[in-house]
């Protein structure tokens, strides 16, 4: 009897420990001396199975990237370029539709710097990051690299003063909050913003890239420059060449030749921007403004208004070479391919070069790889075998309505590019409504065009139209119809990734919806709306409304960048059921441990559970966690009485049914 109480007493107690203080991340670090005045600073971290440190490079918007703190810099020393990353793994996240570049099992952070106080001794590295499997911890490492004494002869040296790279830093707190910051503390704390390690990129990455560029490649070929080239082309090597074999030689080396001059291309795209910097160009704001507005030219260019075309200086320059023979007639022969087809390729090139970029490393390369293969294929296969043309549809009307229909597409992808800058920019331009009827507005009238109802310039007179067409029209139409419903709030899942996020729109939860309390006059003091419900920020405030209404509290640790926290929020909390209980049976609590606002002064202090410099809002509610819960992993709920004691044991990411249980449970408690 005595063993089986004992038993079940150690259960118990250890059934208890679920909440508890993790750390999934090691961290190590080493100077490297590079020259008496200039060392590399190197930090490592070794990384517990299934949990992953998200990089500096994840997008804004998604989770939280990982960001240095470097103490003292200014006048102490100086750093040189951007720090380096070992490599990364890119996934898409379709919580946050955003890619997320993040660390599995080992990372590695490498500052080179030089320094131009010859009496410095040390220097101070703060790391915070998160790291997630299940749950999310927002922690930090902080670091101290003892620097070796200067020789004399190059401490003299040294003494003249350096220009900063200001360009090369960025400031790095408040990264949430919205304070402001004195330029002397833009000096000093800098958050390094780094290019990406060109061997990051993923194999899975580059096949993708590799395939999409293949599909695009194949597309262009319907256009109406590059389609009627096919027999044209085909019809001059066989009739130029002294035999059959020398006509399949002459066509396959033309192939070869479009190959080369399309791969060319991408190896000077990545030469002249470089492999790393390619992902920074295209995740800036700037960049996505240009390109929205180069789509839309050619969007309008495809719909009949005007033709882009590359000067005839051009095309008559190399069609003189062409005519001297050989394989360098043969390879002027695609350059004019590539010259007089590039008002109907360029936007395909244009498209598969951002995605590329996005990518990183040599995928500008594999891309025009791809899509040059594909392009090149058919002018060889049917030299090969030029009885294979009788069955190629005849050069008609159908092209162009080919080229309106990819106008149609690349107006509306424009929007994706200036919606990537206002979400950046929080600018609240081109919320989720406005995106949305923009996106109606264009497939509309993509439908009305497939169904003969709007007619372009360059369009043939249409006495009927084919079922092909009449089917592709029907689809158009059924997606336009789909996206109606997003204008009240539907998730529309099938484009998730396209439009901006449910919470950035003028109504969040749809247009005429008066599920919840309407406006903030409504609103108890200190609160806000938030997924749909009354929501405060603050626990002391809470706990006062909540004596006021005799209601529990539901404490939510949760953080701007927890993708978990957004996963539940999404699919537990919208349940009926849950959502009914969150409206009206409990005051909801949302204590956010990434708020990076300061606290003031008189308000900041040192946590006597962990030693740590408690500075901003979110760090407040960390400690909170780690104090009262003895845990520091987010998503965590438990709700509480009036009496500000615990009703209920803490839980964290579960199911629908699990959470509904133990919400019930606890106001079966209260």
């Amino acid at each position: 009897m005595k063993k089986f109480l004992f038993a079940l007493i150690a259960v118990l107690s250890f059934s208890g420990l679920s909440a508890q203080i993790v750390k999934p991340v090691k961290w190590t670090q080493r100077l490297e001396k590079v020259s008496p005045t200039e060392f590399k600073l190197v930090m490592e971290a070794t990384i517990d199975e299934s949990w992953h440190i998200y990089s500096q490079f994840t997008p804004d918007g998604g989770p939280l990237p990982l960001t240095l703190d470097f103490k003292n810099q200014k006048g102490n020393y100086q750093l040189i370029g951007k720090a380096a990353e070992s490599a990364t793994k890119r996934q898409f996240n379709d919580v946050f539709e955003v890619d997320e570049v993040f660390w599995e099992k080992k990372a590695t952070l490498t500052q080179r710097i030089k320094v131009i106080n010859p009496n410095l001794t040390s220097i101070d590295v703060k790391v915070d990051y998160q790291v997630c499997k299940e749950v999310c911890i927002n922690d930090n490492a902080k670091f101290t690299f003892k620097l070796p004494k200067i020789p004399v002869e190059e401490a003299a040296a040294i003494t003249t003063p350096i220009v900063k790279d200001t360009a090369s830093s960025i400031q790095s707190k408040d990264t949430v909050g919205k304070n402001s910051t004195s330029q002397e503390e833009v000096e000093q704390t800098k958050t390094v913003a780094t290019v990406p390690n060109p061997q990051k990129t993923e194999n899975i990455g580059l096949w993708t890239i590799f395939f999409l560029a293949f599909g695009a490649g194949f597309t262009a070929l319907l256009t109406p420059c590059v389609f009627p080239m096919i027999p044209m082309t085909v019809s001059i090597f066989t009739k130029q060449s002294k035999n059959k074999s020398a006509g399949i030689r002459n066509a396959i080396l033309y192939g070869i030749s479009i190959i080369i001059i399309y791969v060319v291309l991408g190896l000077v795209i990545t030469a002249i921007f470089g492999a790393g910097a390619l992902n920074a160009i295209a995740t800036n704001v700037w960049f996505n403004l240009i390109f929205f507005v180069l789509l839309v030219i050619f969007a309008i260019s495809f719909l009949g208004a005007f033709e882009i075309v590359l000067p005839n200086s051009w095309a008559n320059k190399v069609d003189r070479q062409a005519d001297r023979g050989g394989f360098i007639g043969i390879l002027f022969m695609a350059l004019a391919l590539a010259i007089v087809s590039f008002s109907c390729t360029g936007i395909f090139i244009g498209n598969l070069l951002v995605v590329a970029a996005q990518e990183g490393g040599i995928a500008p390369i594999i891309g025009m790889f791809g899509f040059s293969l594909a392009l090149a294929l058919p002018f060889m296969l049917f030299a090969m075998f030029p009885g294979w043309l009788n069955s190629l549809p005849k050069s008609g009307g159908w092209l162009n309505t080919v080229k309106v229909f990819l106008g149609f597409l690349e107006l509306a992808l424009a929007f994706k590019f200036l919606s990537n800058a206002d979400l950046v920019l929080q600018m609240h331009l081109l919320e989720r409504e406005v995106f949305l009827a923009i996106w109606i507005a264009i497939f509309g009238a993509l439908a009305l065009y497939l169904f003969g109802k709007i007619t372009t310039p360059h369009d043939s007179p249409l006495p009927f139209i084919s079922v092909g067409r009449l089917l592709l029209g029907l689809l158009v139409l059924t997606f336009t119809v789909y996206l109606i419903p997003g204008l009240w709030g539907a998730p529309l899942k099938l484009i998730s990734a396209f439009p901006p996020p449910l919470e950035y729109s003028e109504s969040p939860h749809g247009v005429g919806n008066s599920s919840a309390i309407g406006t903030n006059e409504d609103l108890p003091k200190d609160a806000v709306m938030a997924h749909g419900f009354v929501t405060f920020n603050d626990y002391d405030k809470a706990l006062a409304y909540a004596k006021e209404v005799n209601k529990p509290m539901l404490l939510d640790f949760t953080g701007f960048a927890c993708v978990n926290c957004r996963k539940m929020e999404n699919n537990v909390w919208t349940d009926a059921e849950v959502a009914k209980i969150l409206k009206n049976d409990v005051i909801l609590v949302s204590l956010y441990v990434d708020d990076k606002r300061e606290l003031p002064k008189e308000q900041q202090f040192i946590s006597p559970s962990t030693g740590e410099e408690i500075e901003t809002t979110g760090d407040k509610w960390t400690d909170f966690m780690i104090t009262r819960y003895k845990t520091n992993t987010q998503p965590m709920y438990v709700l509480v009485g009036t009496d500000g004691k615990d009703i209920s044991n803490t839980i964290s990411y579960v199911g629908k049914d699990e959470y509904l249980g133990w919400l019930r449970k606890g106001l079966e408690a209260f």
